[in-house]
């Protein structure tokens, strides 16, 4: 059986591209991979890559010289978990709390890890999470 290795890319859907784009590059500070009219796609960690989309503007078939990408969208708001530094949690801690970001929730996992949630402007669920969080990670 052929097995999947890991997750490449992660999609989040939102509202307005530039209110997203200061939000994840001048709060977030992570580093724009590609920038166009209706998709934004960043580099995290060196190891895996967001993307946000206008929502609605991926609803129709995308063809290329190189193929074609199916439609897609979504709606509502989403969850997706950042890996920190067990070290680093009190500087992100101070820079969220300095930048006004809210945090919503606090956890303490079993296996040591521990998450602070907080959202985006169009309201997706952001997790920052410490090692230990799953057998995997």
């Amino acid at each position: 059986m052929p097995r999947l290795n890991r997750i490449v890319e992660t999609a989040l859907y939102v509202d307005d591209l530039d209110r997203a784009r200061t939000f994840y590059e001048d709060k977030l500070g992570l580093a724009p991979l590609l920038r166009t009219k209706t998709l934004l796609a960043y580099d995290v960690g060196g190891a895996n890559v967001l993307l946000l989309f206008q929502r609605g503007a991926s609803l129709q078939t995308q063809s290329s010289p190189g193929g074609t990408i199916p439609p897609h969208d979504g709606s509502g708001p989403l969850h997706i978990a950042f890996a920190i530094d067990t070290d680093e949690l009190p500087a992100w801690e101070a820079k969220l709390k300095g930048l006004g970001i809210v945090v919503e929730g606090r956890m303490q996992w079993e296996r040591g890890s521990t998450s602070l949630y907080f959202r985006d402007p169009d309201g997706h669920l952001l997790e920052l999470a410490t090692p230990g969080l799953w057998r995997t990670y």
